[in-house]
């Protein structure tokens, strides 16, 4: 074990989980109406607590376990074997573990913007756990893994470029928030403005924070690679947030706090598979054109498909994900067959996957709350508390 390198991995871990906890809840909670914001809160946190018992019961083994190029088996459950003393690669395996661990949380939790103000807690958490070990996890396998997708795969011996998941967090999340979202249906109550944009800031910039851990983390070494990976996400971040909120002062006349941030998400997406493998000139075209193809397809899954995933999720995660991955081959770091390949192979399994979660799940606890408490709010009807004046 390399001292250094396990050093700064316990970092990146504590970094990754700061992203969920709080700076996705916060980010998404400030962007409902203010009688749902609690319900926001829970929902991630409750995420974050079920993923990680399930993460150590069978997720990793799925994940990272020895199997086949298809899933990785059941050798791995309950970390059976591993001890401190265990290492994979340069780094105690259980802290990889940990690590890994922190993006099967974010992963199943950045889906709630699809769903938030009209859905039932038990569909959240019975979903999400289902969905993180039958469509993550294997992904995981697939890419990260040592899976048909890695480097001697199905695809010769350049395999399926995606630093730290494009592809395994980002399609695969979008994906099924997009899905989920067409199958529940639009909120039956008027959209109102975020109730609190301070929080959306807080939030963003705390995911901004984190994703140097998300990106430079994926490096698993503390070396240049990492460095790099940690400027080339700044560098993207800035460039999109900035182009988000020209594009608002173009069409609009009006460049808004909301807007600059949702930028920030668009370009801290979009360089996530590619972050360990472009410069920093390449990064800044990324995030330059993802702050407008974002908002773009922000403006058409809302206005034109009306499609109503809350919080954009598909638009800003999805759609950042599958440009960053492209973006790899486009620059030459990766081969176009791979990188387009899994896209599709991702994107169907996913699609599959979660159709049938949802239809498994509604049967099984429910899906969406009735008009009655969507009007009057998640937090008192399903959680029995409340935050905020319910007449706002």
């Amino acid at each position: 074990m390399v001292g250094a390198d396990t050093a700064w991995i316990l970092v990146a871990t504590a970094l990754v989980l700061f992203m969920s906890l709080p700076g996705l809840a916060l980010f998404y909670g400030g962007l409902v109406r203010a009688r749902n914001v609690l319900s926001v809160f829970m929902h991630v946190y409750a995420i974050a607590c079920l993923m990680s018992l399930l993460w150590l019961a069978v997720g990793y083994s799925i994940a990272f376990g020895e199997g086949n190029g298809y899933w990785g088996g059941l050798g791995k459950i309950f970390l059976f074997g591993i001890d401190a003393n265990t290492v994979k690669g340069t780094l105690p395996e259980v802290l990889f573990f940990a690590f890994q661990m922190t993006f099967a949380i974010i992963t199943p939790a950045l889906i709630v913007g699809a769903y938030v103000e009209r859905i039932s807690f038990g569909f959240v958490l019975t979903f999400s756990g289902l969905w993180m070990l039958l469509c993550y996890a294997p992904v995981a396998h697939w890419i990260w893994g040592g899976g048909f997708m890695s480097d001697g795969g199905i695809f010769g011996a350049t395999g399926t470029r995606d630093f730290a998941g494009g592809i395994v967090v980002h399609e695969t999340a979008g994906l099924a928030a997009l899905i989920i979202a067409v199958m529940l249906g639009r909120r039956k109550v008027d959209n109102k403005p975020p109730h609190n944009p301070g929080y959306v800031m807080i939030g963003a910039a705390m995911l901004w924070v984190g994703w140097f851990g998300f990106n430079g983390g994926s490096q698993l070494a503390a070396d240049g690679g990492a460095a790099m990976a940690i400027t080339v996400t700044h560098i993207s971040a800035a460039a999109a947030s900035m182009t988000w909120a020209f594009w608002e002062r173009i069409k609009y006349g009006k460049a808004s706090l909301v807007g600059i941030v949702t930028g920030t998400i668009a370009g801290l997406a979009s360089i996530t598979p590619a972050s360990g493998h472009v410069t920093p000139v390449e990064a800044l075209l990324i995030g330059a054109i993802a702050g407008i193809l974002c908002q773009e397809m922000v403006n058409l899954i809302r206005g034109k498909l009306r499609i109503d995933d809350t919080l954009d999720v598909f638009a800003v995660h999805g759609v950042g994900g599958i440009f960053g991955t492209i973006m790899i081959a486009a620059f030459g770091a990766g081969t176009w067959m791979a990188q387009l390949g899994a896209l599709v192979i991702v994107g169907l399994f996913t699609t599959i996957v979660t159709v049938t979660l949802v239809y498994v799940t509604k049967v099984l606890v429910g899906f969406r709350v009735d008009a009655e408490t969507e009007h009057a709010g998640l937090d008192l009807a399903q959680h029995g508390e409340s935050a905020y004046d319910h007449n706002s």
